[in-house]
């Protein structure tokens, strides 16, 4: 009679090995993302960056909308880690430097995973879970701020931290246009933060 727990260890290989082979599909499916954007990028160029069979891809994420949501999740988990990080430290900071953090916080996220506003800035991608996400960084925002507004009413933290994430959306777009004078131009968006969350968060 076979010994039900042998089968134990035997399951949780394929398990790990289950995980493993989703977490190489969903890199080589931001790399495609990244490069393509989501319309143009395929199932059997993601199977082939992900040195797969199309067979196995189609096992984990049937579609392709369930590999962009499987790639969002990914990257909205490690913005949160990067932002969880700004929180722990944000009481230390003077305003002029969570300013100057802020405007290139978004910035240097976008450039470790490019893919990211390839997807959430497609009309293709899931609308909810890309609104999820927007939602989650404008609440960790209101945590970084708060040690620094005491006694702001919740509600106006809550704006000021809409109006704060609005101000690092126009640092990334400023940026990605490597025009002449974007160095000095994303300067003078620290500034206006600078300012603007002076009078904002003593109010």
């Amino acid at each position: 009679m076979p010994d039900p727990g042998a089968a134990a260890p035997v399951e949780r290989v394929r398990r790990q090995r289950g995980h493993q082979r989703v977490e190489v599909l969903l890199g080589a499916a931001a790399q495609v993302f990244a490069e393509k954007g989501y319309d143009a990028a395929t199932m059997t160029e993601i199977a082939a960056r992900g040195e797969s069979s199309i067979g196995s891809l189609y096992q984990f994420f049937p579609t392709k909308p369930d590999v962009a949501q499987g790639v969002i999740a990914l990257q909205a988990d490690a913005l949160r880690q990067r932002l969880a990080a700004m929180v722990d430290a944000s009481a230390g900071w003077h305003v002029d430097e969570l300013s100057a953090r802020l405007v290139v916080a978004l910035i240097e996220f976008r450039a470790a995973h490019p893919s990211f506003a390839r997807l959430v800035d497609s009309p293709g991608a899931p609308a909810e879970q890309v609104q999820a996400v927007r939602q989650a960084m404008r609440v960790q925002l209101a945590e970084i701020l708060a040690p620094h507004a005491p006694g702001l009413a919740k509600a106006r933290l809550a704006a000021v931290a809409v109006a704060v994430q609005q101000v690092m959306k126009a640092a990334v777009t400023l940026n990605a246009e490597g025009a002449p004078g974007t160095r000095a131009a994303l300067s003078e968006l620290k500034e206006m933060l600078r300012v603007y969350l002076r009078a904002a968060l003593q109010a």
